[in-house]
């Protein structure tokens, strides 16, 4: 039940109404005994700006930040992290003293589910999410790293950024739709899930940041399994590690990560 003494905390993004995050949340709020709520909350690009700027008139605690605001919330954040800072992705807001504190825990919550070091990765997508992964794991070790997406352009431009932060490693961008760029470790950070966006020959490792609300495997989880590829790592496995970063970052207490991995059905 709300009070007068609940705090607040959304999700911010477009659409949200297919997200398992308010039921992982708050069923850690309540574990961990907090007055809290987590609420879904549908903001438009436009109006982007309005919404941080109302996280802080009504003293929400943070938030979390999702499709398609990754990289242009940067610029409504008062300081980054070093992570979100690298990665020029955030998924985390923090809200103290009247300033909006921004994170990022999706490409750590990655690279904690997978083996990074001397791998070659696909990286599928060129947004906030696969800015943030593709960071990440150059940052764990990944030895080559291909972008691949739709919008080529898109594509190419991360690949730049990636080449300046990390000038001694091979990355580069492809210029086909659907990739056939071989890896060893795949990741997809589109929100495709009902069709299979690359051929898996040679992967070994599989990341669908994608999942279905149903927690039905998606088409490329789905295909990696039946390949027999080592290691398998869905959109809700992804979820709840990246939603126990963002918690404690909110909370500053530890996450009671039994209790999410049950609220999402794991």
């Amino acid at each position: 039940m709300l009070t007068a003494e609940t705090r607040l905390v959304g999700l911010i993004g477009d659409p949200v109404s297919h997200s398992l995050s308010p039921r992982m949340q708050n069923a850690a709020f309540a574990a961990r005994g907090l007055d809290w709520a987590y609420v879904p909350l549908r903001v438009a690009a436009a109006r982007l700006e309005e919404a941080v700027t109302g996280l802080v008139a009504l003293d929400f605690a943070g938030a979390n930040v999702t499709i398609p605001h990754k990289t242009a919330v940067v610029a409504f954040c008062d300081e980054l992290d070093q992570v979100a800072e690298r990665a020029g992705s955030v998924n985390t807001l923090v809200v103290r003293d009247g300033r909006v504190l921004g994170s990022s825990t999706d490409g750590p919550a990655v690279v904690g589910l997978v083996d990074a070091a001397g791998a070659s990765v696909l990286v599928l997508g060129a947004g906030g999410g696969a800015q943030a992964v593709a960071t990440s794991l150059l940052d764990a070790g990944a030895e080559a790293l291909s972008v691949a997406a739709r919008d080529t352009e898109r594509a190419h431009a991360l690949a730049a950024r990636l080449r300046t932060l990390f000038p001694e490693r091979k990355v580069d961008a492809g210029e086909e739709w659907p990739p056939a760029t071989p890896a060893t470790l795949v990741v997809n950070a589109t929100p495709i899930r009902d069709e299979l966006p690359v051929e898996l020959e040679g992967a070994r490792q599989v990341v669908d940041l994608a999942y279905n609300a149903n927690r039905s495997p998606t088409a490329l989880v789905e295909a990696a399994r039946e390949a027999g590829c080592e290691r398998v790592v869905d959109g809700v496995d992804v979820l709840i590690a990246q939603g126990a970063a963002s918690f404690e970052r909110w909370t500053e207490v530890p996450a009671p990560l039994e209790v999410m991995r049950s609220a999402v059905g794991r």
